[in-house]
């Protein structure tokens, strides 16, 4: 059992207030002419919505019962026709077709815990991609403001679901627990900053076309959120 397996039920109510990335990723999606493959794609937040858009969708999560809610969010939207749901790890994606598009939303990538895991997966995911296809994702840096305003206290964040962030600056990770009446889920997010994140891209092999500070296109100024769009590069010669 995988650590969203056991938050999968009150996932979408945890996150319900989540919204402003779904314009972005869809717009990235129609752009694109599909298909699209979504590494992690939970419970289908950011799929549904595309394959709404008429764009098909591969979705890959490592956690089944994450994937069982995105089947029964497809059906009861009336798209599962257009998305195709697959149990793999992101690391090692089970997609042998080639996209033009790879989008990893909400900062699914800050569980890979170390710099090479991190490399794995974005190489992961340009393996997947059309010459020329572009991988899309979004991450975090945190702010002094936020650790100081966050670290080590119970908030909630909906009804009934309580969050704690606990900040560690020396390994740059925050530990992200969830409760919910008597269960409490603890996972771990791994950051890195801007100019670590454009040396790894550099090495899996992509060529960074923008980086945004939020959703609505800004670019990125310092900002916590950092939004990359990154397209395959051709090999070197």
């Amino acid at each position: 059992m995988t650590l969203y397996d056991q938050i999968a039920a009150f996932y979408d109510p945890w996150s319900r207030s989540v919204t402003e990335d779904v314009g972005f990723y869809v717009e990235q999606a129609l752009a694109s002419g599909g298909p699209v493959v979504e590494l992690a794609v939970g419970t289908g937040r950011i799929a549904v919505p595309i394959a709404e858009a008429g764009i098909p969708l591969i979705g890959v999560d490592s956690s089944p019962e994450m994937l069982a809610v995105a089947r029964a969010a497809s059906e009861s939207a009336g798209v599962s026709e257009r998305i195709d749901l697959r149990l793999g790890d992101l690391r090692e994606p089970p997609v042998p077709e080639r996209v033009p598009l790879v989008i990893c939303p909400f900062r699914s990538l800050l569980h890979m815990e170390t710099e090479n895991e991190k490399l794995r997966a974005l190489r992961a995911a340009r393996g997947l991609l059309e010459p020329d296809g572009r991988f899309v994702f979004d991450v975090f840096s945190p702010s002094r403001d936020d650790i100081e305003e966050t670290h080590g206290r119970w908030l909630e964040r909906e009804p009934g679901i309580l969050e704690r962030a606990d900040w560690n600056e020396g390994t740059r990770t925050l530990s992200l627990s969830l409760r919910v009446g008597d269960v409490i889920t603890t996972f771990g997010l791994h950051w890195l900053s801007a100019p670590e994140w454009l040396r790894l891209l550099d090495e899996a092999g992509f060529e960074v076309e923008a980086l945004y500070g939020w959703f609505d296109l800004r670019p990125h100024e310092g900002e916590e959120d950092l939004i990359f769009v990154a397209r395959r590069a051709a090999p070197s010669r």
